[in-house]
């Protein structure tokens, strides 16, 4: 890749951390910040860029958060940067929905331009991934007129009340939060290295599912049916081949509204624009946020013209959705995409690190912690187990998982952990890493690994 970084690509840990001006401001935040949000790391960020995140010590870490896949582009690119300067030079607000601009019609233009299908379509934008969620249901309730909405084993669609009922998850996405949304039901996942029959092939873990949804809701009730092409919070959990495209042709029969949730999975993460593209499937409604706009807030729905447009005037919008610097920073963060070619620089990430990865699990043999590497371009985790147990049992080890995700942080390497059960150490660079950088922080990692195994 031809970039030039402003910080220098390096790790670099002083001494013990967090240092004297993080302690400063955790103590700060205790008095301040509400104790419902929660950090992963206990250091503050002073500078980042390109694969690096520097705190107010001096350290230098390796990014493999890209803060949960959103700064794809990496956390200053110059082109987003630049974007964002000049618009902010101009207006910085005025609600589209009292007077509109240019930068929103252009990314609804640009969306509908990239997202799966040669259908005519219509985009609408948002803040959050959550918020997209959200409306994309109203869509589609509002344009088949049922209620029902099916989402799946291990999902994660967002912290609301309507996506909360969506997430899978308990603790720490439900807890003590409802009641929720009603007519949501959950439908088995395709999970293919903890499905009892491991023989199962995609379209016949489809045809399960298919057939809870029928039996139990019956396919004439459902709105819609959303699902993450590759789950996040789940575990990056990529469902065998043959799953998606079973699914989508179930809803297409039925009359139901097929939402591909790409909030996670979408803008280059995976070697393609989107996720769903690996199997061709082509989704009536397609949410999208996090890595859209190199940092900035926004979200999307896109999706066939009939459904978006079926809701009444008024129905949709929200003062700060598509806000004229976001969009600035959307249209400049896909440029940088499309020139450096990002969907291939996740599918050069994806080889560099399976193979790694790979090697030493063989190395560390069948009974190894190692128990399966998955994902796809530049969205990649491994699933740990307990020692002997991988063949078997496969039980899953949430302990192992935390002490390997503490060690590569004492080493300078931001890694994030996820998964139903813990178990999962997501690996999500920023698509800009350099080759050297990348190198050094699987060295890190691939030392915690047998340091825990």
């Amino acid at each position: 890749m031809d970039i030039t970084y402003r910080l220098e690509q390096k790790r670099k840990v002083l001494g013990d951390f967090p240092g004297p001006k993080s302690l400063e401001l955790a103590a700060r935040r205790a008095t301040s910040v509400a104790k419902g949000v929660a950090s992963s790391v206990p250091v503050y960020v002073a500078d980042a860029d390109g694969g690096v995140i520097h705190d107010v010590d001096g350290n230098s870490f390796i990014d493999f958060g890209s803060g949960i896949a959103v700064t794809t582009v990496g956390a200053s690119d110059a082109a987003v940067v630049g974007a964002v300067k000049e618009q902010v030079e101009h207006f910085t607000h005025t609600c589209f929905m009292v007077s509109p601009y240019e930068g929103y019609v252009a990314v609804a233009e640009k969306l509908n331009q990239l997202t799966p299908g040669e259908h005519e379509k219509r985009t609408v934008l948002f803040n959050s991934g959550a918020e997209a969620v959200e409306n994309a249901v109203k869509i589609a309730r509002v344009a088949t007129g049922r209620n029902a909405v099916v989402a799946f084993d291990h999902a994660y669609h967002g912290r609301t009340n309507l996506t909360m009922g969506l997430t899978a998850k308990a603790m720490p996405y439900k807890h003590g939060f409802g009641p929720f949304a009603g007519e949501i039901y959950r439908a088995p996942m395709s999970y293919p290295f903890r499905e009892e029959n491991p023989q199962i092939t995609g379209k016949e873990a489809a045809e399960r599912a298919i057939l809870m949804i029928q039996k139990q809701i019956g396919a004439d009730q459902v709105a819609a049916i959303i699902i993450e092409p590759i789950q996040g919070e789940g575990g990056f959990i990529v469902p065998a081949d043959g799953f998606l495209p079973r699914i989508a042709e179930f809803a297409k029969e039925n009359g139901i509204v097929f939402i591909a949730d790409e909030v996670q999975s979408g803008f280059c993460r995976t070697g393609e624009w989107f996720a769903v593209q690996h199997e061709g499937v082509v989704p009536d409604l397609i949410t999208t946020a996090k890595g859209i706009a190199g940092g900035m807030p926004l979200s999307a729905v896109t999706g066939r013209a009939e459904l978006l447009d079926a809701v009444h005037g008024g129905g949709l919008g929200g003062t700060y959705g598509g806000n004229p610097v976001a969009c600035a920073a959307a249209l400049a963060a896909i440029e940088t995409m499309d020139t450096q070619d990002l969907r291939g620089r996740a599918r050069e990430i994806e080889g560099i690190v399976k193979d790694r990865l790979g090697k030493l699990r063989e190395e560390l043999g069948a009974d190894s912690i190692i128990g399966d590497i998955r994902g796809r371009g530049g969205m990649l985790a491994i699933e740990f187990v307990k020692k002997g147990s991988g063949a078997t049992t496969k039980q899953p080890d949430g302990e192992a998982t935390k002490k390997i995700a503490e060690y590569c942080l004492k080493e300078g390497v931001i890694i994030l952990t996820c998964g139903t059960y813990g178990n999962v150490i997501r690996l999500l660079p920023p698509l800009v890493i350099g080759d050297e950088l990348l190198a050094d922080g699987l060295d890190v990692l691939e030392a915690a690994i047998r340091a825990n195994s």
